[in-house]
């Protein structure tokens, strides 16, 4: 507690750290560090007991290490071994959203001495499940209360009582293989275990689903070049520095789509009516493209997409490309045909030809580039959904508008 102030209430205290854990719960990690600072280390410890830990994991690297020191020095020993466990895992990682269990039992240890623990315990903690371990940690069984609560015979062993086929989480689990597993279970509280058994964590599902609907609201943006960080409070100076350097390789990216647009500049000053369709063209090839980009991103954040699969998947979407491409290409080239007539080309067939030829082999490479961007990002250790957009777009327009203009610039010889 900072000099010269007084101790709070414990009902107080509760309030407070509850307000604080709400508003930091809607602050990016930099953000969320720099407003506990205004705050005395025992509410800035309690609060983060309350957020997901996930969250608390990324906010306690961000506070200046003498902060950090002062905050692990007030906190409970078994919460500050836990985060500094947690710190050990990956961002991904089940390991990041553990909190240390409430209690453990021993095997031997009869039904009146657990039940009188949990008397004692309960009125400070929230015990869901007994988790009970033998003479080294590893986890031997769970007891639900039910079972605790209507056991008939207090002097009857846990060993007796308990559920001997736990089921487990391991610490180095990715988030979205974990929900996998979890699905048609939907218990309140997961043990994590390490790789010899011994109980080292729990996960609330609660914070498991809170996390997944976190990553999944993050996806849109990523595409985008908006970074996990960012959220509505975030200040504008820092909200600048996440997505200016975005805007600037969009910016490059759109540079080399006006390239291939200037090389065809002599076509285009020949029959001015070419660049009526040019943003037609990208349009419809950009949307199929984010059809394969949304299905591919959907299938690797749920694992759909097994090793092997990829070239099932590619040419999936290069028929579907096909298909969609021909029919709106149709569809547009009776459009240039019209368009053509009423201002008196010299070849509006032609031209229409050359709309839909172009229409749906840019349709097929936009379709192919959605599915190969994300699987080319996993490939080399990126994020799939990283400005993938960004990409995306380029590929489709230089593809439609190139193939477009090439054609047209044959049918005028």
């Amino acid at each position: 507690m900072n000099a010269g102030q007084q101790p709070r209430a414990a009902g107080t205290a509760r309030t407070e750290a509850d307000q604080l854990a709400s508003h930091i719960s809607r602050l990016g990690p930099a953000e969320a560090a720099d407003h506990l600072e205004r705050h005395d280390d025992a509410l800035v410890a309690e609060a983060l007991q309350r957020v997901n830990p996930a969250l608390a994991g990324d906010i306690i690297p961000e506070l200046e290490p003498e902060r950090r020191t002062s905050l692990f020095a007030v906190a409970p020993l078994s919460v500050t071994q836990q985060w500094s466990l947690n710190l050990t895992f990956d961002e991904d990682a089940i390991g990041r959203l553990m909190e240390p269990p409430p209690a453990t039992f021993r095997p031997e240890e009869s039904i009146l001495e657990a039940t009188q623990r949990v008397r004692a315990l309960s009125k400070t903690v929230l015990l869901t499940y007994l988790w009970v371990v033998d003479g080294e940690g590893r986890l031997v069984g769970v007891v639900t209360m039910r079972d605790l609560v209507v056991a008939e015979d207090d002097h009857a062993s846990l060993a007796a009582l308990m559920l001997r086929d736990v089921f487990a989480l391991r610490p180095e689990q990715p988030l979205a293989e974990a929900m996998k597993s979890v699905v048609h279970r939907h218990y309140p509280v997961y043990p994590v275990v390490d790789a010899h058994g011994r109980l080292i964590g729990q996960v609330r599902g609660s914070a498991m689903f809170e996390e997944q609907a976190f990553e999944i609201s993050a996806q849109p943006g990523r595409m985008v070049g908006v970074t996990e960080e960012e959220r509505l409070l975030t200040p504008w100076s820092r909200s600048l520095r996440f997505r200016h350097p975005w805007l600037q390789l969009n910016l490059l990216t759109a540079f080399i789509a006006a390239g291939v647009v200037g090389i065809f500049q002599e076509t285009l000053d020949q029959m001015v009516i070419l660049a009526l369709f040019l943003p037609v063209l990208a349009g419809q090839s950009g949307n199929t493209g984010c059809q394969a980009l949304a299905v591919t991103l959907r299938g690797l954040t749920l694992g759909e997409l097994k090793p092997g699969t990829e070239r099932t998947l590619v040419g999936k979407e290069a028929l579907l490309g096909l298909l969609n491409g021909s029919l709106v290409g149709l569809t547009a080239g009776a459009g240039m045909f019209v368009v053509a007539r009423m201002q008196g080309a010299t070849n509006p067939l032609g031209l229409a030809g050359i709309v839909t030829a172009a229409m749906t082999c840019a349709c097929v490479v936009s379709g192919v580039a959605g599915a190969l961007i994300p699987l080319a990002l996993r490939r080399v250790g990126a994020d799939p959904a990283t400005a993938s957009s960004i990409f995306l777009t380029t590929a489709s327009d230089v593809a439609s508008m190139g193939l477009f203009l090439s054609l047209a610039t044959l049918l005028l010889r």
